[in-house]
C-alpha cells in the first residue's frame, strides 16, 4: 500500500474496528474479501483516492480504524456501485463505504482534502430531515456558503437557466412523511440501520 504508507505504520491498530464494521448490514463479508482487485478496478475514482476500496478492505481488516475514517478514499465513493457489481464475493462495498461515512462524521474525524465532501453529505441529510426530502435551492445554497460563498456567484447564470426551465423551485415543499423521515435518519445515525 503505497498511498500514505507512513501514516499507517504511525498508527496503532484497532481491532474493534473490524469488529464496528462487521457489524453494519452487510458488513460482516468484509472478511470474506478475497483481495482481487475487482473492486478498485472498476472505479472511476480510485485514481484519486488515497486507498483504493481493496486497499481499504485490507486496512479495514487490519484495524486501521484512523486510516480509514481519516482517508479521502471513502468520501470519493460516488456510488455507482461498479465494484459491487463486479465483486466475485458480492459484497456490498458501496453500501459499507457509506456506512464507514457515517462513522467518520461520527467520530469527528476531519480530513481537510474531504470538506466539501462532508459538507455536502451534511447538507443533504440536514435538508432532507428538515423538509422529508431534498431541496435542490436550500441543498446548494447552504453548500455554497460553507465552502465557497464567492464561488455561488458564478454560478448564478446555471442557476437562472435552471430555474427558468422550471428544474429548480425557490420554495421547498414539505413532504407529508416528514416524521417519519426524521425516524429513518435519527435510526441510522444511531449506528442501527
Amino acid at each position: 500500500m503505497e498511498a500514505g504508507s507512513d501514516v499507517i505504520w504511525k498508527t496503532t491498530p484497532d481491532l474493534g474496528f473490524l469488529d464496528e464494521v462487521m457489524a453494519i448490514p452487510g458488513g460482516e463479508d468484509v472478511i470474506t474479501c478475497i483481495q482481487c482487485g475487482n473492486c478498485s478496478g472498476s472505479c472511476p475514482t480510485s485514481r484519486d483516492m488515497d486507498y483504493s476500496p481493496r486497499q481499504v478492505f485490507a486496512l479495514t481488516r487490519a484495524g486501521y480504524r484512523d486510516v480509514v475514517l481519516g482517508s479521502k478514499a471513502i468520501w470519493l465513493c460516488c456510488s455507482c456501485y461498479n465494484c459491487t457489481a463486479r465483486c466475485p464475493k458480492e459484497i456490498k462495498i458501496t453500501d459499507i463505504l457509506y456506512k464507514m461515512k457515517q462513522l467518520a462524521m461520527r467520530y469527528g474525524y476531519k480530513n481537510p482534502e474531504t470538506k466539501k465532501a462532508r459538507t455536502l453529505a451534511k447538507e443533504f441529510t440536514d435538508t432532507v430531515r428538515k423538509y422529508g426530502r431534498n431541496h435542490e435551492m436550500t441543498l446548494l445554497r447552504n453548500y455554497m456558503l460553507k465552502t465557497d460563498p464567492f464561488g455561488a456567484v458564478g454560478q448564478a447564470p446555471l442557476g437562472m437557466r435552471l430555474f427558468s426551465k422550471g428544474r429548480l423551485s425557490l420554495f421547498p415543499k414539505k413532504n407529508k412523511g416528514v416524521k417519519e423521515v426524521r425516524k429513518i435518519l435519527d435510526h441510522i445515525e444511531k449506528g442501527r440501520g
